[in-house]
């Protein structure tokens, strides 16, 4: 089986994008999981979307058991390394640790996953089979982001054949491409992965699914199709001069930088939009070396989808942020971008957005970035016969991921519209499990039948 390519070390990037949250120290980490109360009903297990049993995984570490930490946490969500470096925590597990209400600091649950995890793939650590039965049905994965990998190591671990086909030279969506450095390098990613594809699932990268033919072809070879796509292209911003080539969409900013050479970075850089991607780029641009970076913002402070300690963090690394205002016209001289005209916002009392006559400034800038949304991948969601959608997003069975079409099922950002690496896995996970039991259902109605006709 051909291993996954090799995204090569890069000195100076590691060197700027040194973890956000330094890892624990085998010390540090048995003395965090021992102030774990083990709840009975722990609240931080039912706040995570894969539902990793928390005490269990955390006790084990208190009591020198990493492997057996490591695949308590694995059991329930194969990204389990990567989730550790992404999740939001705040609002996840941390966030609902008993112990705020002690009015104590929570138990630092994602360092402890990092931890045990840490210590799996330095040991040269595998994922466990779940049956040792190998099944004759073959399943794709379209799309080769967390919900993708996820189903397919389910499906996978269960015996089943399954092939995860993408687009790009590397798998992984945004956990590869689009979260920034400093929360989870590209290689770790890559590393995460490796143990997917050692269990015996095939990649098939370099290769875009798009049309109907397509869909025919992978239809007649594989008994399901999983669509794990993501979304689509970054929305424009919609202005004149926003063809130029130093504005950028802020996720190929992320990715040139994580998985390849950099762009260059201007002294001055406007960020449009104000949710985590446009965080993660405005940092990164200050990382990379702009002297000045702001976040321009079209609402208020309260209605930024950032998460807060996001937001905390931007202002910490020197970002600025404009408030209540909207790009109105890129102005270049010489075939550069010298400013960014805006004018204030103000919101009328049905919400509506509108432009404040008499306000317009320039901000000077030489790049501007941009992550206002994604669009839905339309182009190959539309082709998929008999797949339904809702507002542009797969319509599914929330417990089964199975679409109105019964060869298709489907989970990720396609289906929930762009929420966190732990939901797509969550997703993922969900859809392999109903697509094997599904079958091992099948497999026992003929068996009984073949019973009573013996």
């Amino acid at each position: 089986m051909a291993s996954l390519p090799e995204i090569p070390e890069n000195a100076e990037i590691a060197e700027r994008f040194a973890d956000l949250h330094p890892p624990l120290t085998a010390q540090a980490a048995v003395i965090e999981a021992n102030r774990c109360l083990n709840c009975f009903d722990a609240p931080c297990t039912a706040a995570c979307p894969t539902h990793i049993d928390v005490p269990r995984f955390i006790g084990k570490i208190a009591r020198g058991n990493l492997r057996g930490s490591a695949l308590t946490i694995l059991d329930a969500n194969v990204l389990g390394a990567s989730c550790s470096r992404a999740c939001p925590v705040d609002v996840l597990c941390e966030g609902a640790c008993v112990m705020h209400g002690y009015h104590r600091e929570s138990i630092e649950i994602a360092l402890l996953q990092r931890f045990a995890m840490d210590a799996f793939h330095a040991s040269g650590g595998k994922l466990p089979r779940k049956s040792q039965t190998t099944r004759r049905e073959k399943v794709a994965c379209i799309g080769a982001g967390p919900a993708s990998l996820a189903c397919a190591a389910e499906l996978r671990q269960r015996g089943f054949a399954v092939t995860i086909f993408e687009r790009r030279a590397l798998p992984g969506g945004l956990n590869t491409y689009g979260v920034a450095e400093y929360k989870l390098p590209a290689r770790a990613s890559m590393k995460e992965i490796e143990l997917i594809r050692e269990l015996g699932v095939e990649f098939s990268t370099g290769v875009e699914i798009r049309t109907q033919r397509d869909l025919e072809d992978l239809e007649r070879e594989f008994d399901v199709l999983f669509l794990g796509v993501g979304l689509g292209p970054a929305r424009r911003l919609g202005i004149p001069g926003d063809d130029h080539p130093d504005v950028i969409d802020a996720l190929a900013f992320i990715a040139d930088y994580k998985t390849a050479t950099p762009r260059p970075v201007a002294e001055s850089v406007a960020v449009i939009g104000a949710g985590n991607t446009a965080i993660d780029a405005a940092n990164a641009a200050r990382r990379l070396g702009a002297a000045n970076v702001a976040i321009l913002y079209r609402r208020s402070r309260q209605d930024m989808s950032a998460f807060a300690f996001e937001y905390e963090h931007a202002k910490q690394e020197g970002v600025q942020f404009l408030w209540r205002v909207l790009p109105v016209c890129i102005h270049t001289s010489g075939g550069r971008i010298t400013a960014l005209e805006c004018a204030q916002a103000k919101v009328d009392a049905s919400g509506v957005l509108t432009v404040v006559p008499g306000t317009n400034f320039h901000f000077d800038c030489q790049q501007i970035l941009y992550a206002i949304g994604q669009s839905p991948l339309l182009e190959l969601l539309q082709v998929c016969r008999g797949v339904q959608l809702e507002h542009g997003r797969v319509a599914v069975d929330r417990a089964t991921g199975q679409t109105a079409n019964p060869k298709y099922y489907a989970g990720g950002d396609c289906v929930n519209g762009g929420r966190e690496v732990v939901d797509a896995v969550a997703d993922g996970k969900r859809a392999g499990a109903a697509i094997a039991e599904r079958f091992e259902r099948g497999a026992e109605a003929r068996r009984t039948a073949e019973a009573a006709h013996a």
